[in-house]
């Protein structure tokens, strides 16, 4: 004979789900023992026999339940006698509840009790100032394995031969912490704690969060094999030697963070490589081995040195040179004026300004246009579309739409100090700082290549960057976090006032930073040609004191 109902209320005890009813219209009452002849048929005078009414509640009241296998969980009858656990039938011989006791030191307290065909528990008792499941079996030792349930603890037991100590926590993942933390004392008399929760999300969450409460090296986390959730699924299939092998293999547990290196060969050998992108001038190419992905460039210099002439060589390059999608954010010029700057690079002339670019048919320049923005190149190219700043979080959104939304593997942003000037709180230095920080967070977490314009402060002293003063890194403008988030931070110098023509339009770029070589200081000469619009690499510094009438 078999239960047909669950969780139905006893008037004798008061408990509102402990009777469930057979089918023979027959009720019993696992809270107090109470036994009903006809549960639904005599409402008012249902209980044949109980025991004192002292005695209801009372941890110890097992009556019906008897040593034996757990046989729906394959666990034997020595396993569950040394754990206390005892179990009760239905008529017919089924497992229906099994019974776990939870001591105070060495006095039984109180039980939990598991229904087996629903999976639900209760508490005879109260769990309060009990140990964990099974704690009052050990003393201390080498090792204990700490399990997210009581069948899994005795699984374990079983698993190891019955030779290594196995405790289970007693209210779930959810209460782990709290159920180890009121074990502390006990389980710190080990030398190594093996954590064995489940293999699922919520197992793994709870085992990081326990294994932080032990001594430094002390706790491991256990990871069972592929297709296995718990301990009781590995001791139903046999697989006592694939389970002690996992025990072994524990890894002590380290805070996030950080690693055990010797765990890291494989990955050691497997890195990603990054592929680099090299720049438009062989001495930036030797002192940085090329742009890459995943890396903040800062390029900065004083006004009017060519920042924007610098950009719009390597956005062309970017667009000529991969097939990568890139994105512009000029904050201070208008979106035809960015396009005009690259298609100039193309056309080897300054197609930016009216009269010249006047002197082509729209065909020619249509040509360019196709060159740069159709054909092969269509759908690569995304630009900023509005003078200006609005909002900080519009212009984030911006910048995330053109990595997420448009695909872009390059973004350039010109420049740093406009996005500050869309911050009102008036402190520049704290607006840098949270705007450094928010954008080296999308670097990372995109793996994008960020090329950013930023402006120099004013230095002290007769001569400014306008006169070609050498740029170090505490010239940034605003705070030091531009330099300490940034990969790498490229200078540009020039002697703009100089009355030598090759002097004032030479340019010389200063690497100031560089975290993937560690390479700094003069790396080439550029020389603008008024003719193009180009720069123009100079190949040895005799040729930049040459050609002042040109």
């Amino acid at each position: 004979m078999a239960f047909i109902e669950y969780h139905l209320p006893c008037e004798e005890c008061g408990s509102s789900d402990a009777v469930s009813l057979n089918e023979d219209g027959s009720g019993y009452c696992f809270s107090c023992s109470g036994y009903f002849k006809n549960y639904k048929e005599e409402p008012t005078m249902k209980l044949v026999s109980h025991q004192s009414s002292n005695n209801l509640q009372s941890p110890n009241n097992e009556h019906g339940a008897v040593y034996g296998a757990l046989t729906d969980r394959k666990i034997s009858k020595d396993t569950a006698q040394k754990y206390g656990v005892k179990v009760v039938h239905d008529s017919a011989g089924n497992v229906i509840q099994h019974l776990y006791p939870l001591f105070n030191l060495n006095e039984q307290a109180a039980l939990k009790i598991r229904y087996v065909k629903d999976k639900n528990f209760s508490f005879r008792g109260t769990p309060e100032g009990t140990g964990l499941f099974g704690e009052q079996l050990f003393k201390g030792g080498k090792y204990i394995t700490i399990t997210e349930g009581e069948c899994d603890a005795m699984a374990g037991f079983e698993l190891f031969g019955s030779k290594y100590d196995v405790v289970s926590i007693k209210r779930g993942c959810q209460g782990a912490v709290k159920d180890v933390k009121e074990s502390l004392e006990f389980l710190e008399q080990y030398e190594n704690i093996i954590i064995c929760f489940d293999n699922d999300k919520a197992g793994k969450e709870a085992s990081q969060k326990v294994a932080q409460l032990f001594s430094p090296s002390k706790s491991k986390i256990m990871t069972l094999p592929n297709g296995f959730k718990d301990a009781n699924e590995m001791l139903k299939e046999n697989k006592h030697a694939q389970f002690v092998k996992a025990f072994w293999d524990a890894k002590t547990y380290t805070p996030s963070g950080v690693i055990n290196v010797s765990d890291k060969r494989e990955e050691f050998h497997k890195r990603e490589k990054k592929p680099s992108i090299p720049y438009p001038w062989e001495g930036l190419n030797d002192k940085l081995v090329g742009l890459r992905g995943g890396e903040l460039v800062t390029l900065t210099g004083g006004t009017g040195l060519g920042k924007s002439s610098v950009t719009r060589e390597l956005e062309h390059h970017l667009i000529k040179n991969t097939t990568d999608n890139i994105g512009v954010i000029a904050l201070e010029e208008d979106w035809r004026r960015t396009i005009d700057g690259i298609l100039s690079i193309e056309a080897n002339n300054r197609l930016y300004i009216d009269h010249i670019r006047e002197e082509y048919s729209p065909e020619q320049l249509d040509k360019f246009f196709d060159i740069l923005y159709d054909g092969e190149n269509k759908n690569r190219v995304w630009v900023h579309a509005h003078f200006g700043t609005n909002d900080i979080e519009e212009i984030f959104s911006k910048i995330r739409f053109m990595i997420i939304g448009c695909e872009c593997k390059w973004v350039v942003l010109d420049h740093l100090h406009m996005l500050v000037s869309a911050v009102h709180d008036g402190d520049e230095r704290r607006a840098i700082d949270s705007i450094m920080s928010r954008l080296r967070s999308i670097v990372e977490e995109t793996g994008v290549g960020m090329i950013l314009v930023s402006h120099l402060r004013r230095v002290e002293g007769n001569k400014g960057h306008e006169n070609g003063v050498e740029v170090g890194l505490s010239h940034l403008r605003g705070s030091q976090s531009i330099a300490q988030l940034s990969d790498c931070v490229i200078a540009l110098e020039r002697n703009q006032q100089s009355d030598s023509a090759s002097e004032s339009n030479t340019t010389k770029i200063r690497v100031l930073k560089s975290r993937y070589t560690g390479e700094v200081g003069t790396a080439t000469r550029l020389l603008y040609d008024r003719e193009t619009g180009r720069l123009n690499e100079v190949i040895g510094e005799e040729d930049t004191e040459t050609n002042d009438d040109f």
